[in-house]
């Protein structure tokens, strides 16, 4: 499966959010029809036709542009379509550009899922950011998305003005509940060019440290990924234009943020069974680790070995490669039931 990736920054939407500069987030300065046209015929060189492949509009709210806008920038896709190039296409726009007109133009030109712009259900934090609506208008947008057919995703943010570590575990064990097809986690950044970018400048706003990003993030991601929601991003892309020096002002920005992340899932997994296994008196255990999660297990730069060794300093840890899907531990010399 390949991605045709549209980008319209800040098409669409009525607002300026505080943390918001979307011209530098994706790297493209106009929504012009000419410039999505380029962006499809640059993609095209690479990718393979096939009904597999998905084109998306990213960066702007769609549903918020002018009808017409939308007709012909869909009027692109659908040509992917009938050439058998693409077999859908998805979007995001906010909660509060969704209703039934847009969505029934959204049908008849093979869109199968829409991305809400959430980042909180929390109003208080909501209102801080200047989002320009409220939780509830989430829940009616998405009860809409799904009465269409349409599959949904869901993204949210962490370190927001304003937002407390337990408005983050709200927020996340509510979306759970909304059962959305696919989710997004984005520790929030200040970019420059942002209202954002002004209060830090004067001290009022503290962006989250990598850490807290991290830990938060995880809390997010394991309360989704529990709930059998696909979590497919977590931080945002560190493309050519994010990293342009200066572009980042200050937050916790990782390129390989989702790594962090769950890894540190499987510190906060494993770490309760260690504590279990040694005051059960052993003095060695073993993990069987497919191959391809051991970078995880291991964490960045062996960050969860030390973690471990540091918490049980007289306990030897051996990974061993396994062919199974998942990761077992089980103390050394006996057979793995845990």
């Amino acid at each position: 499966m390949s991605i045709i990736p549209i980008f319209i920054p800040h098409a669409g939407c009525p607002h300026q959010c505080v943390f918001c500069n979307q011209k530098t987030i994706s790297g493209q300065k106009s929504a012009a029809v000419v410039e999505a046209k380029a962006q499809i015929e640059r993609w095209l060189q690479w990718i393979k036709p096939g009904r597999a492949n998905e084109a998306a509009f990213y960066g702007g709210s769609f549903t918020g542009l002018d009808m017409a806008l939308q007709r012909q920038l869909l009027a692109f896709t659908d040509e992917l379509f009938d050439n058998g190039v693409i077999g859908s296409v998805r979007l995001s726009t906010r909660p509060d550009y969704i209703d039934a007109e847009r969505l029934q133009l959204l049908k008849e030109h093979h869109v199968e899922l829409v991305e809400l712009g959430v980042q909180s259900l929390d109003d208080a934090v909501l209102q801080r950011a200047e989002r320009g609506h409220s939780a509830e208008a989430v829940y009616a947008a998405h009860k809409l998305l799904r009465d269409f057919g349409f599959k949904t995703g869901i993204q949210l943010m962490v370190g927001m003005p304003g937002q407390s570590f337990a408005s983050v575990q709200d927020t996340a064990q509510r979306v759970a509940q909304m059962q959305p097809d696919i989710a997004r986690i984005y520790p929030l950044l200040v970019i420059k060019d942002t209202p954002l970018a002004v209060s830090y400048a004067k001290g009022e706003f503290e962006p989250l440290s990598l850490e807290e990003a991290v830990t938060q993030s995880a809390y997010v991601y394991k309360a989704l990924r529990s709930a059998g929601i696909n979590v497919i991003r977590i931080g945002l892309q560190p493309d050519e234009e994010l990293c342009v020096e200066g572009n980042i002002v200050a937050g916790p920005f990782h390129p390989a943020m989702g790594e962090l992340v769950k890894s540190r899932v499987l510190r906060e997994h494993f770490t309760p069974i260690l504590q279990q296994l040694v005051a059960g008196g052993a003095e060695g255990v073993i993990f069987h680790c497919p191959r391809q999660m051991e970078s995880k297990l291991r964490g960045l730069k062996n960050c969860n070995m030390q973690y471990w060794q540091g918490l049980f300093p007289n306990l030897k840890i051996t990974i061993m490669p396994s062919s199974g899907e998942g990761i077992n531990l089980c103390k050394m010399g006996s057979s793995c039931g845990l």
